[in-house]
């Protein structure tokens, strides 16, 4: 539950903090007359994010099996690919996201109430399909035939709400470039768990080989209905029997994706300029 509580919280919080820029900006410039096409494009945006939701979630129920589990391992693939690349994104841009809204409302203010729909609907809407497709392949890999993870879920979007709005009030005020960086780090650990979650499925569909070569088996030591097996898989997507090639992609992935996403900012930059023969100055001195 706490896994999808995160994915909840730190997508939900990314949307918040969008609305917030946007909605201040045209209070702060005195432009209140732009604030309902920006509120149309937002519901938009959250109407088609639910759709989608919806679709992924009873448009799958009239597939077979091997069809369901091919669907859910790609589309799994596909979340986790998308969510890494934001994590990097928001991690490399948080200092400038107000200076880059900004810049796109001005320009969507001069060419009138359609583009401002547009602009609001762009800027929330990728926000919002990404964490339903997330939060789909999440809750799918985490089902342990409750409703926890959904409720997760929904309580981390509540408190993004909730926090977006304190934001805007003035009432909090945080390091989003650390808080982001953080909490971006803590979802790679659950996206690593929803890719081994996808390969499986893949392999169940017959699309990957080694269904039956498991790497090891401690559903004797941890069993799956245990409250302790019940939390390892909602915090990790932990599986206590998992395949050999679930563990291999789960290891490659974690350990490339944190090495880097929490290597200094500018390393392998500094690590190029070091390998180059110093400039003439600096060999004089």
């Amino acid at each position: 539950m706490f896994g999808n509580y995160l994915i909840g919280l730190r997508e939900g919080l990314e949307a918040s903090l969008v609305v917030c820029i946007l909605i201040a900006y045209l209070v702060k410039t005195e432009r209140r007359d732009a604030l309902r096409p920006i509120w149309i494009g937002i519901g938009i945006a959250v109407a088609v994010a639910l759709g989608f939701g919806f679709a992924l979630t009873f448009g799958s129920q009239e597939l077979s099996f091997e069809a369901q589990e091919a669907l859910g391992g790609s589309l799994s693939i596909v979340a986790v690919g998308l969510v890494t690349w934001m994590v990097f994104w928001m991690r490399r841009t948080a200092r400038h996201l107000k200076s880059e809204l900004h810049g796109k409302l001005d320009a969507a203010l001069q060419m009138g109430t359609a583009a401002l729909v547009a602009t609001a609907f762009l800027a929330v809407g990728r926000e919002g399909l990404e964490t339903a497709l997330f939060v789909w392949a999440s809750v799918r890999a985490s089902n342990d035939g409750t409703h926890g993870p959904l409720i997760g879920v929904l309580l981390g979007l509540l408190t993004s709400v909730v926090l977006g709005w304190l934001f805007y009030r003035g009432a909090l005020k945080i390091n989003l470039a650390k808080f982001f960086t953080w909490t971006g780090g803590m979802l790679v650990v659950v996206a690593a768990g929803v890719l081994a979650y996808g390969v499986h499925d893949l392999q169940e569909a017959q699309f990957l080989g080694g269904l039956s070569s498991l790497a090891f088996d401690i559903s004797a030591t941890i069993p799956p209905d245990s409250w302790y097996g019940t939390l390892l898989k909602g915090v990790f997507n932990f599986q206590p029997d998992p395949t050999v090639l679930q563990v291999v992609v789960w290891l490659a992935y974690l350990t490339v994706t944190l090495a880097v996403f929490f290597a200094p900012s500018g390393f392998l930059s500094r690590k190029a300029k070091a390998g180059a023969p110093a400039p003439r100055e600096s060999a004089e001195a």
